[in-house]
């Protein structure tokens, strides 16, 4: 039987448990719900739109626009992390990593979450404002399957490949921005950009997977079972293919393409250093995703800036 999480209990992922474990109870108890301990989550939504800026050869001459983009993934990844834990509230309290998250351990309530996911939306519409026509629309578009995330896991065993579609979507919004259209090379760096995260959260999905089994949520890591490692490879050289080409699309080049064997290297590391029954492991090598990102933005800011 799981023992009694305690209200003030920091969740066991928290990067930041002396900053948040500081705050008195009711405000870290906000600052959880939005996963403000735990910045991984904002900056793999935020790279995605950061490459196509760079890609598109915005990198340098839109520098305010990446800055916009990391201010709402800040708030956006809050905001769907609020959203979430308010639907996944019962199935929360039956896993172990979870339970003690601020909804089913009882610090925040529901109608108090709901005030908070409408104030982190309010500030994703400051960031929105910024964009011209095309763009916001993209933005806008994201809402949909945005809401229907949080129940992939009840009813397909790959709700990572919706998580992609989801936290990929700042791609569409940062081309469309620079280059003021909806282009081949947009969506080759989206797609890459989807099976890369179906990568990553395989690996995140690890550390849940007893758990997932016992109470019937469903996921990539549970489908592939003993093949996660190849198939976690098998995603992330789908993404290093798609990027390639979308690299290709803006600079048809040889050595442009060669611009992704660092980021091709680490997503090696991180499949070859992966023990999949060891949750301490398979956390490190998803948040050394964020390293990946930075990677890949410089290739695609050498890339974008090179080809005008």
């Amino acid at each position: 039987m799981l023992a009694e999480p305690r209200s003030d209990q920091i969740v066991p992922d928290s990067e930041h448990r002396g900053l948040v474990g500081r705050l008195p109870p009711l405000p870290r108890g906000l600052a959880l719900l939005a996963r403000l301990d735990r910045p991984i989550g904002w900056w793999l939504l935020f790279w995605p739109g950061a490459w196509a800026v760079a890609l598109a050869g915005g990198a340098v001459s839109h520098w305010p626009l990446i800055c916009w983009i990391l201010i709402g993934s800040i708030a956006m990844r809050g905001a769907g992390c609020v959203y979430n834990d308010i639907v996944d509230r019962d199935l929360d309290g039956q896993v172990a990593r979870t339970r003690a998250r601020p909804i089913p351990s009882g610090l925040i309530s529901v109608k108090l979450a709901w005030v908070w996911l409408l104030l982190l939306c309010l500030a994703g519409l400051v960031v929105l404002l910024q964009l011209r026509a095309i763009a916001a629309i993209v933005a806008v578009a994201s809402l949909a399957p945005v809401a229907a995330y949080p129940f992939m896991k009840r009813i397909t065993w790959w709700p990572q490949a919706w998580l992609g579609l989801v936290f990929s979507w700042a791609a569409l919004v940062g081309w469309s921005e620079v280059a003021g259209d909806l282009s081949l090379p947009m969506w080759l760096l989206y797609a890459g950009c989807v099976a890369w995260v179906i990568g990553y959260d395989t690996i995140y999905a690890l550390q849940d997977r007893e758990d997932d089994a016992m109470i019937g949520v469903r996921s990539s890591a549970l489908r592939m079972g003993s093949h996660v490692k190849g198939g976690t490879a098998a995603f992330y050289a789908i993404a290093i293919a798609f990027w390639g080409v979308a690299i290709w699309q803006v600079r048809p080049d040889a050595l442009a393409v060669l611009a992704l064997l660092p980021v091709g290297a680490q997503l090696i590391w991180q499949v070859a250093t992966l023990i999949p029954n060891d949750g301490d492991n398979a956390l490190a090598r998803f948040r050394s995703n964020r390293f990946a990102g930075l990677l890949m933005f410089l290739a695609c800011a050498v890339v974008g800036l090179s080809a005008g």
